[in-house]
């Protein structure tokens, strides 16, 4: 069982999608890159990609957050960016 939360593009053969999937029972976070193969109309998952356990989300949570705050003082990105609605 796999739920898509969010899918972010990457181009036109590309993109990565945040999935909440369950295997053996239990819940992971996976992350992953999809491309577009030659022939198909779907887009199949890539080795890239990491999947997680839903106990460590916190932790990722808090990381996000520390990058966050370094991307904006080097000046990578802009605060307001992260507010305005796409």
């Amino acid at each position: 069982m796999s739920e898509l939360i969010a899918r972010i593009d990457r181009g036109i053969k590309e993109d990565i999608r945040v999935s909440l999937t369950e295997f053996k029972g239990k819940q992971y976070i996976d992350i992953r890159s999809y491309f577009q193969v030659e022939d198909g109309k779907d887009r199949v998952p890539t080795r890239k990609g990491i999947t997680i356990s839903v106990s460590m989300y916190p932790e990722l949570k808090k990381a996000i957050a520390e990058l966050e705050k370094v991307l904006i003082k080097k000046k990578l990105i802009d605060k307001e960016d992260l507010t305005s609605q796409r």
